[in-house]
């Protein structure tokens, strides 16, 4: 029995002696590939999904009105005046009147993935992205720039529009359809002039 507890003994000086080669690892594992890790936007370079959802509604509406009304009355004229003879009188009258009215609404709605350019020393973010969609040689076109928090990402990666500062949201489009929407060269010579 003794000589069980000496080998035993034996054995596990033999294990202690033996070096170990494994690689050491830190306690904290880069879990980026983890479904558990946090997919959310922070450095520059990442993407992240703004989902536009605007309106705006103007209604204005003018109404404007001048009236003047002058009269003169004259006397016979004396001296190099006779030639007035009885008296007489004269009347000016001027009127101006106008009224406008203008109502206009605009819906944008759709999303759009961006970049990350700049990460701001409060931990704001600037974000920049450009979309372009092709349709029949017609081009649309949507371009986003702004800051938003980081606090403002939700864990779908996305970002509500209402929730970008300085936004910057510019449609534009061009091609054959595009080119028919437009006023030509000599209307808006006209309406420039006039």
């Amino acid at each position: 029995m003794m000589w069980k507890k000496i080998f035993a003994v034996l054995l596990t000086l033999a294990f202690l002696a033996v070096p170990y080669t494994g690689n050491a690892k830190s306690l904290w594992v880069d879990r980026s590939h983890s479904i558990f890790a946090d997919k959310k936007a922070r450095n520059v370079g990442d993407i992240l999904t703004i989902v536009i959802s605007e309106s705006t509604t103007q209604t204005a509406t003018k109404s404007r009105s001048n009236e003047k009304t002058a009269s003169i009355g004259l006397d016979a004229g004396v001296g190099i005046f006779g030639f007035l003879g009885r008296a007489s009188s004269a009347g000016v009258n001027d009127s101006f009147e106008a009224e406008g009215s203008a109502n206009d609404t605009n819906r944008y709605s759709g999303r759009i993935t961006v970049t990350v350019v700049e990460v701001l020393p409060n931990d704001n973010m600037i974000i920049e992205g450009t979309q372009s969609i092709w349709q029949n040689r017609d081009e649309h076109k949507i371009t986003l720039r702004g800051i938003i928090r980081r606090d403002d990402v939700l864990m779908d990666n996305t970002v509500p529009s209402y929730k970008v500062a300085d936004a910057t949201i510019k449609f534009d489009g061009k091609g054959p359809l595009n080119a028919k929407q437009r006023q030509g060269i000599l209307t808006q010579i006209f309406n420039f002039l006039f």
